[in-house]
């Protein structure tokens, strides 16, 4: 065989072995991820002690699954603080958190007579994608869901408007999906904290939603930094939530 025909056979076999390598470092890496994450998240859950449950990882993806329902929450929370963790998710069922500083007083009693009986039938709540979005914006034009300055804590019109917000969509059909992006305003940090407070602050949102009616696997967030300012002060400190 002539030293051409050799090449030519040589060529396509070290191509092929360079692709195997490639394929075999990149499977590695990625279990190398999967099981880092594994370990870090079992030692928070074990440090918030609840140990009883699982986690499996998808690339940073986790699922959570074997919680007892008034733990899934707090788990999540948990879950999703791990640093390199992307998304998280609930599998089985979940207890929703009550709202915060919610008492309940007995009405007092009165002695006039009860006010006539009125009948009055509600709208129906919209069931296509633009009648949803346009429940979910005027819901937001009357209270926006905002924050305190520098800090993921939503004040307290702000967790008043996510609550109301759950409400409304957790009456949509169960095919829509939604997205929460969460913003920063422009100051002195750096583009990588406001990433990371943004993030935060959509990741807040996303709790109450899920706790309040929405499963996981319909809420996805996101945050986008100080990138899209609104005008700014308490409207850049602000999350938008879309239908998908």
């Amino acid at each position: 065989m002539s030293g051409g025909r050799r090449w030519i056979l040589v060529i396509p076999i070290a191509v092929l072995v360079t692709a195997l390598l490639a394929g075999v470092v990149t499977w590695a890496q990625a279990g190398n991820i999967r099981q880092d994450l594994t370990t870090r998240t079992q030692a928070a859950l074990a440090a918030a002690g609840i140990g009883k449950g699982s986690v499996r990882f998808d690339g940073r993806d986790a699922t959570l699954s074997g919680f007892a329902p008034d733990q899934a929450l707090k788990a999540l929370d948990v879950v999703q603080k791990v640093d390199g963790v992307r998304a998280a998710q609930v599998e089985g069922d979940v207890t929703p958190a009550p709202p915060s500083g919610t008492t309940t007083t007995k009405p007092p009693e009165s002695t006039s007579p009860p006010p006539p009986t009125t009948t009055a039938t509600a709208p129906p709540p919209p069931t296509d994608k633009a009648g949803v979005q346009a429940e979910i914006d005027r819901i937001l034009d009357e209270t926006p869901i905002a924050f305190e300055p520098d800090t993921a804590r939503l004040t307290p019109d702000g967790e008043q408007a996510a609550r109301a917000v759950a409400i409304a969509l957790a009456k949509s059909p169960d095919t829509f999906r939604y997205r929460v992006t969460g913003h920063a305003a422009r100051g002195s940090g750096s583009a990588g904290g406001a990433l990371k407070l943004s993030r935060d602050r959509a990741r807040a949102v996303t709790r109450i939603l899920t706790a309040n009616g929405l499963t996981t696997k319909r809420v996805t967030y996101r945050g986008l930094g100080d990138t899209r300012p609104a005008g700014g002060g308490e409207e850049d400190r602000r999350v938008e939530i879309t239908v998908v």
